[in-house]
């Protein structure tokens, strides 16, 4: 009698990664501002498929934001001047949180502050919300202007960085990640002064200034005149912050910056990243962060590699 041949077991790829104590499933994760609080993407895409959602920014109070109109395309990109519009704390802890709670993924809230007390006791209060994983600390959003030091973007701020991560990091034991600006001298100083100061991770890069003007009516597009630049355009600048930092730091880097495809994904994890956030995409297409992830996949067993961590800073150069 002939032996039945054993079934071939099928091959599985890590797509895991970690970011200081959390652990992600996969290294695919939502960017902040472009999906809401999860509620507005549920009929889109299973947002539980995904590593994890930043949301969008969270500040003490409300903010009515900028005048519009807020977005304007460009070519390869999108201006966007929304000015952390959003209902504050209050408006988070009563209304939205019960719509993240009940999303199985990583959740990660991006707060912003006027002031380092705002920054405080956003963080106090975040900290006690179980499914919070952790919180992104947004201090380099392009379109608005801090109180104390007079900078739209407290990020060119070594000393604010410092002073701002320092004190969080006493304040929380969630995993703090530093959202930072590209528009820096150095941004290898930035990234060691968040480092030194507690942050787990960094997210590279926020957006760059720009600003489009409609040259019938001799007025700037946006009704903020100047806004903040992403989509595929700022890629590869957004790669080069990353590449750096990565050189410079040794936490982990969350990349982001005009990824539209799973091999925009590949770029950023060998530059340095070791997760990416995608976001301007979502707007193109909300399948787009799935369409990503099965692209990576597709990518691993194309190359027989079975641990995506190995791709992380394997730039040949």
């Amino acid at each position: 009698m002939a032996v039945k041949a054993g079934r071939k077991k099928r091959k599985t790829y890590d797509l895991s990664v970690a970011i200081g104590s959390l652990r992600f499933k996969n290294p695919v994760i939502l960017a902040s501002g472009t999906c809401g609080f999860g509620h507005e993407l549920e009929e889109l895409i299973d947002v539980n498929k995904l590593g994890g959602l930043i949301t969008k920014t969270v500040t003490l109070f409300k903010k009515e934001g900028n005048r519009p109109p807020r977005i304007v395309e460009t070519p390869a990109g999108l201006l966007n001047s929304i000015g952390l519009a959003n209902g504050g704390l209050k408006d988070f802890m009563f209304q939205k949180l019960k719509h993240l709670e009940k999303i199985q993924t990583n959740i990660i809230v991006s707060i912003a502050g006027d002031e380092l007390d705002e920054f405080v006791k956003l963080t106090e209060s975040l900290s006690e919300v179980p499914c919070i994983s952790g919180i992104e600390v947004n201090l380099s959003c392009p379109n608005i202007r801090h109180k104390a030091t007079g900078l739209s973007l407290l990020a060119q701020d070594k000393k604010a960085v410092e002073k701002i991560i320092t004190k969080l990091r006493k304040t929380t034991k969630k995993v703090l990640l530093t959202k930072l600006s590209p528009n820096v001298t150095d941004i290898k100083e930035i990234a060691k002064a968040a480092e030194c100061a507690g942050a787990e991770a960094l997210s590279l890069v926020n957006t760059y200034p720009g600003m489009a003007v409609d040259a019938y009516t001799r007025k700037p597009k946006l009704g903020g005149i100047t806004g903040g630049l992403s989509g595929p355009c700022i890629k590869p600048l957004a790669l080069k912050c990353v590449w750096e930092a990565y050189n410079a730091v040794k936490i982990p880097i969350v990349g982001t910056g005009g990824i539209i495809e799973a091999t925009d994904v590949i770029e950023f994890m060998l530059c340095g990243a070791s997760a990416v956030q995608i976001g301007t995409a979502n707007f193109i297409d909300p399948q787009a962060p799935i369409k990503v992830l099965a692209g990576i996949t597709q990518y691993m067993r194309d190359r027989h590699i079975s641990d995506i961590k190995c791709l992380t800073g394997a730039l040949k150069t």
